[in-house]
């Protein structure tokens, strides 16, 4: 028994499935998770020094690799200061206002502790600021765990097979209407079946926590005009895709503004956050201006803004989004040539440093269409990539991140082992 198998067999006995994160487990592509020692640029080192080429990067947020110098140095310097004040902060500060001049739909902000606390104070203040109940998710799209928003979940939710969650009441989920991700006819009959009702839609803009789907020319636009239309508020949930795929985000890739926007991961550098911001008039409701109540005595934590503030700062000076677009078409380029080669049907949707594969004949526009494609063959391409020296996420519905530490000798290895084991199917 090696060790992590070792490490796997005490954490059984006293963490819940072993693992602090149900995807983490591997159940969705067997085996034993392996533990991580130490991780640095594109690589991870396990506990049993085995080095991986990383495609998951912490689910998103290094998107400058693993263990960055400018990271390091600007938590080190915040951490001689103190690590939590329960005060207002200059970093927290320094990162609104970089928040702002990023993203075009935020004119306020506030800062919380993960993308789950982000995306639930959005929800109530949506609600808050209507004076309406309904909100509006699509089927695959994840937005934490928050109880409203765990129906017809991605991630880890559908990793498990469990796509609604146990403990989430019948008056709660009754609140919440799920609509197929590019069906705006479908969309404009929910808003016409419940005229008045509808406080908020939530969405990802690129969907990421069921594979990967790209938005349809013109969806996100008609969803822009239906919740314009019936006094809806828009909620971008850009926890993976905000400072990833540009600067602005999504934003950055279309026209479209929504009224919030949902952030985290890039803007904590690896450190735990999340922020939600969007138009002043919305914001205002919070407490302590108006009546909708969001705390967190770690909100803003000076440690997290440091790390959040360098990784950003360095996106503005190195640009890095073409290059990463190109390293994310050499990825999907390789796996789709190998597949065409063996014969097997593959869809690899990439957008910038973001991919995901779908052993599927047709293009992928939703969740039913994403879980219609083959995991047997995504399971085994997992288990020969890994036992290679490279990570994927360790299930079929999640989505696949570049970082510019990946240029170089790693992106060669990787392509090469990615090759190989589409060819091995």
């Amino acid at each position: 028994m090696n060790a992590s198998e070792q490490l796997f067999q005490r954490a059984l006995q006293i963490i819940p499935g072993g693992v602090n994160s149900p995807v983490r487990a591997f159940r969705s592509v067997g085996g034993t998770p392996f533990f991580t020692q130490s991780a640095n640029g594109a690589r991870l080192t396990t506990a049993d020094g085995q080095e991986l080429v990383d495609f998951v990067l912490t689910w998103g947020p290094a998107i400058h690799g693993h263990n960055d110098p400018d990271i390091r140095q600007a938590i080190k310097e915040a951490l001689e200061r103190g690590t939590s004040f329960g005060t207002p902060n200059p970093l927290e500060v320094e990162m609104a206002e970089m928040i702002l001049q990023c993203v075009p739909a935020i004119k306020k902000v506030r800062m919380t502790n993960s993308g789950t606390e982000a995306t639930m104070s959005a929800i109530r203040l949506a609600r808050g600021y209507t004076g309406r109940s309904k909100i509006i998710k699509f089927s695959g799209c994840y937005h934490g765990h928050v109880d409203s928003l765990l129906v017809k979940a991605g991630s880890g939710a559908l990793t498990q097979g469990n796509p609604d969650s146990a403990g989430v009441t019948a008056g709660t989920a009754a609140d919440t209407l799920v609509a197929e991700y590019n069906n705006l006819p479908a969309l404009a009959e929910i808003f016409a079946a419940n005229a008045g009702a509808i406080a908020g839609v939530i969405v990802e803009p690129y969907p990421a926590n069921v594979g990967l789907i790209l938005p349809d020319e013109g969806f996100l636009a008609g969803l822009r005009e239906l919740c314009t239309k019936h006094g809806t508020v828009l909620i971008f949930d850009e926890v993976m895709t905000g400072f990833r795929l540009s600067l602005a985000g999504t934003q950055g890739l279309h026209a479209v503004v929504p009224d919030l926007v949902c952030l985290g991961k890039i803007i904590g550098g690896g450190l735990p956050v999340g922020a939600f911001g969007g138009k002043v008039e919305i914001m205002d409701k919070l407490a302590p201006l108006g009546p909708v109540y969001q705390a967190g005595t770690l909100s803003g934590n000076p440690l997290a803004m440091a790390a959040g503030l360098a990784a950003v700062r360095k996106l503005q000076k190195q640009n890095p989004y073409g290059r990463l677009n190109a390293l994310g078409q050499r990825v999907r380029d390789t796996l789709l040539s190998a597949a065409k080669a063996k014969g097997i049907p593959l869809q690899v949707p990439q957008v910038g440093s973001m991919f995901s594969l779908f052993f599927n004949e047709q293009k992928v526009r939703n969740y039913d269409q994403a879980i219609a494609s083959n995991g047997d063959h995504y399971r085994k391409l997992f288990r020969y990539a890994l036992d290679h020296g490279v990570y994927l996420a360790p299930s079929p519905y999640e989505t696949a991140f570049l970082s510019t530490a990946h240029e170089g000798v790693d992106i060669d290895r990787a392509c090469t082992v990615l090759d190989a084991a589409v060819r091995s199917l």
